[in-house]
């Protein structure tokens, strides 16, 4: 495991830690009905008493340790030969330490919007949302063919300049979609318009990939092609 492995994986544990000391610091202290759901405008509409608060102080940082374990540990175990993590393994578990880092942003924010019964700061939580879409996207031409992070699809499956060529066009799409979304959003933007970007982002190398693998595939450039193997008609 690299040092992002053990980033990820601290950061899962000091979240579910932490719910645990603001849960002994501030349960008694905490208006008796407090907000457990807030709609688009940051309002609260759904409430619960006090008492009854325990998932929502330990459900998140649990499932935040559920899949960063499964990411680091079996995912990587269950990799077939040719579709191994190995070959970027500390980008993999960089990824996942976002992962772990967007679940404490929103757990924390979520904590502070019970704890002191107030509305959610619902521009500051999208633009979280949008900031580690960038952050992914940073990096995700460094990632190599396998069956559980990047851009999977038949054709960059198929196909290794597939899959490389598409993971850089995404990489400028998913940033840029990032950036434009959490600016757009802090500015004031509406929330769906701002999430256009991100789907556009999301959205583009899917239909790149299909693009290229049937342009390659048309002149004769796919690896299989080159290699000789045999091709289906």
């Amino acid at each position: 495991m690299t040092r992002w492995g053990y980033v990820a994986l601290g950061l899962a544990l000091a979240t579910l830690a932490g719910s645990a000391v603001v849960q002994a610091l501030y349960h008694d202290s905490m208006p008796e009905k407090v907000p457990t759901h807030w709609g688009l405008d940051g309002q609260p509409d759904g409430w619960t008493s006090k008492d009854r608060v325990v998932l929502i102080f330990y459900a998140l940082p649990l499932a935040a340790l559920g899949v960063i374990t499964l990411g680091l540990f079996v995912l990587p175990w269950l990799s077939p030969r040719n579709y191994s993590v190995e070959g970027f393994r500390r980008t993999y578990e960089y990824v996942f330490a976002l992962v772990a880092g967007v679940f404490a942003f929103l757990h924390a924010t979520f904590l502070w919007a019970t704890i002191h019964s107030e509305r959610l700061p619902e521009r500051p939580f999208l633009a979280g949302f949008f900031v580690f879409f960038a952050l992914v996207g940073n990096v995700l031409g460094k990632v190599k063919s396998n069956f559980w992070l990047g851009i999977r699809t038949p054709w960059t499956l198929a196909d290794p300049k597939v899959w490389d060529r598409t993971h850089r066009v995404g990489a400028w799409s998913f940033t840029t979609g990032g950036v434009i979304g959490a600016i757009a959003v802090l500015l004031g933007v509406p929330p769906i318009g701002a999430f256009f970007g991100v789907i556009v982002g999301a959205l583009w190398p899917v239909v790149y990939s299909a693009i290229l693998y049937k342009r390659l595939e048309r002149t004769g450039q796919l690896t299989i092609q080159q290699s000789g193997e045999a091709v289906s008609p």
